[in-house]
């Protein structure tokens, strides 16, 4: 059973940044498809990134597309996955979590979700 784990976030002004990271344990040798997923108070939770096994493909929600990037750690991290978000927007402001996700094509969530971190944008 996969187990996730996310850290980072906080409270940042407008126009600011912040990196948010996750680690998914499971079986061993296996490296996993994942993403991260967002859900402002209130709402649902959405897609905001995902990426490949090898880190090679990744997609945007439309609202993050070139603010925020999604990667993947070194040959001894591949299941750890980084979120360096930019341009922060008040609207970006929502608990994050990262999963396992069923492929790039076909981004379900597959594991229990992990308890998240809050990123606040305010002034």
């Amino acid at each position: 059973q996969v187990q996730l784990v996310e850290s980072g976030g906080g409270t940042v002004s407008p126009g600011g940044s912040l990196q948010v990271s996750c680690t998914a344990s499971g079986e061993l040798g296996i490296t996993y498809t994942m993403a991260w997923f967002r859900q402002p108070l209130g709402q649902d939770r959405e897609l905001v990134a995902l990426i490949s096994r090898s880190g090679s493909i990744t997609n945007y929600a439309d609202s993050v597309k070139g603010r925020f990037s999604i990667s993947r750690g070194d040959a001894k991290n591949k299941n750890t996955i980084y979120l360096q978000m930019d341009s922060l927007k008040p609207e970006d402001t929502a608990v994050y979590y990262c999963n396992v996700i069923e492929a790039i094509r076909d981004p379900r969530p597959i594991a229990s979700w992990g308890p998240g971190v809050q990123v606040t944008v305010s002034s």
